[in-house]
């Protein structure tokens, strides 16, 4: 089956470069050239991925990802000139999935695309036996339905910062990498950003109250990387 790719972007030429590179990978691309076009548009076609830019005349990209992450869950690749880190540390604030630079490799666009939707067909298909959820008189974690709630009140998390503590709830006790973290929450085109994890830790921590509570979830392992501990567990 066809793949949807909705594509927002005031550019016509840009968007067109878009379909052409993506018409061999068997996708069908829908086109909005302003943002709250790319609203109505991801709300009749329901496409399977969104490619957005930031810089648009009535309401820029970080609005609309905001708005579209009211609506749906699917992945976003932010795609844009803007290239500061302030600028793609705000876009996966807000629910970015992905960030490439303009001006992109035709093959770079490709590859990130297919990712994208590859990850998602694996969270949709994924194993029964994964865990789910987690709860204890302090903390709950509802992965399905994205809610954490601490001492019995829910907490906003960022998409990003939920994606973390889902992974690490997951595969509560084990130790994962910097890398394992950034691949499974990024994409591997974001393996040498090691520093970016460390940022997000400390976001999702700060949010947690960590340690607070007479216990502490998310414990470091020097050198290695991080893990959850559930509340009970005794230190390593």
């Amino acid at each position: 089956m066809r793949k949807k790719v909705l594509v927002i972007d005031d550019d016509h030429e840009v968007g067109a470069l878009i379909e052409t590179i993506l018409d061999t990978d068997e996708c069908n691309v829908y086109h909005a050239y302003s943002g709250i076009e790319g609203l109505q548009q991801a709300y009749q076609v329901q496409p399977d991925i969104i490619i957005l830019d930031i810089m648009m005349p009535d309401m820029d990209g970080f609005t609309v990802c905001e708005r579209l992450r009211e609506m749906v869950s699917i992945p976003i690749l932010m795609l844009t000139a803007l290239s500061s880190e302030k600028d793609m540390i705000r876009g996966f604030n807000v629910g970015v999935d992905d960030y490439l630079k303009k001006p992109f490799s035709n093959y770079e666009l490709k590859a990130r695309v297919r990712a994208l939707l590859r990850r998602a067909s694996q969270r949709a298909s994924g194993s029964p036996s994964h865990i789910t959820s987690y709860a204890d008189p302090v903390l709950e974690v509802d992965i399905p339905e994205q809610r954490v709630r601490l001492s019995g009140r829910e907490i906003e998390l960022s998409p990003k910062e939920f994606e973390i503590l889902a992974c690490l709830v997951r595969q509560s006790g084990k130790v994962l990498s910097h890398h394992e973290l950034i691949r499974e929450v990024w994409g591997s085109s974001y393996l040498d950003t090691k520093p970016m994890a460390a940022l997000y830790i400390y976001y999702l921590r700060k949010k947690l109250q960590d340690g607070k509570h007479g216990h502490q979830y998310i414990r470091t392992f020097w050198g290695r990387g991080y893990w959850f501990s559930p509340l009970g567990m005794e230190n390593k």
